[in-house]
């Protein structure tokens, strides 16, 4: 299967994404959640400062008059997912291991929105394991509508961005006919951030994790099983996708288990880097 580009091409050009305020075209926006005095908002980081901005963030938004400095708040997971859809087994070493046939019943699998966390908090081991397994993924956000996609509608205008996800997991508690939830599903198990990138070059993605400083997986996109435009028309013939969705597609080859007192940081140039250390069940 040649995996050369993950969206459809259109005379030759991707499609460049309309964004709010302004209808700023093609531009790299990232957008944040964050904390200042106790209080939550959300904004648009530019170099070291945050522009506080108000309304919808998939249809309708403005910026304020506020600037807050970066290092001076909190950030937050960026966004609050609508719902939360991973896909299992999705990475391959090397391209030649990659299947010749497309994929006709990828695995998907849920994770509870509770399990979401931003960077800098700490990933919870639950008291029934004693280690758990970090998974650096590209998550998608969904921007619009989507239901049963035509074979020649192109996915990206449904793509309102993309951000970094850890798929923590616990596999001592999977069931044992293979069922994933309860060992994906425990708080904490998702960590997102640091922003939603808007655009995103995803031929040159690179996803990477270390484990206390040490490398342990780094892989371009090119060698998912089953793209990210076929995700979005499979899920989009079994469920309504909706704005605020967010898509794990996969981690790549090196994801292992840890225990607690553990950093993990999970880095995608272009979204930056989320950091979390591991702790024991309190």
């Amino acid at each position: 299967m040649a995996i050369q580009n993950l969206f459809c091409m259109r005379d030759g050009e991707q499609k460049k994404q309309k964004i709010c305020d302004g209808e700023i075209e093609g531009e790299n926006v990232k957008f944040v959640r964050y904390t200042d005095k106790n209080q939550v908002f959300q904004g648009v980081l530019e170099n070291d400062r945050i522009l506080q901005i108000s309304g919808d963030l998939f249809s309708n938004w403005t910026k304020t008059n506020m600037v807050h400095q970066l290092s001076e708040v909190k950030l937050l997971a960026p966004l609050i997912p609508n719902q939360i859809i991973g896909i299992g087994a999705n990475y391959v070493a090397s391209e030649e291991e990659l299947p010749r046939e497309s994929v006709q019943h990828p695995v998907f699998f849920f994770k509870p929105v509770s399990s979401v966390i931003g960077t800098g908090e700490n990933i919870v081991i639950p008291e029934q394991v004693e280690n758990v397994k970090f998974e650096a993924e590209l998550a998608v956000v969904v921007g619009k509508e989507i239901k049963q996609l035509l074979p020649e509608e192109p996915v990206e205008p449904y793509v309102f961005g993309y951000t970094i996800a850890n798929d923590v997991t616990a596999p001592d508690m999977f069931h044992p006919d293979g069922h994933w939830t309860i060992g994906k599903a425990f708080d904490t198990f998702t960590p997102i951030g640091p922003v939603v990138e808007t655009n995103l070059d995803l031929d040159k993605v690179r996803i990477e994790a270390k484990v206390n400083g040490v490398r342990k997986q780094s892989s371009p996109t090119r060698l998912m099983i089953v793209t990210i435009e076929e995700m979005i028309r499979y899920l989009s013939h079994v469920m309504t996708l909706q704005p605020g969705d967010v898509i794990l597609t996969g981690s790549p080859v090196g994801a292992e288990m840890v225990g607690e007192n553990i950093m993990v940081e999970c880095t995608i140039e272009g979204i930056g880097t989320i950091r979390n250390e591991t702790k024991g069940s309190y």
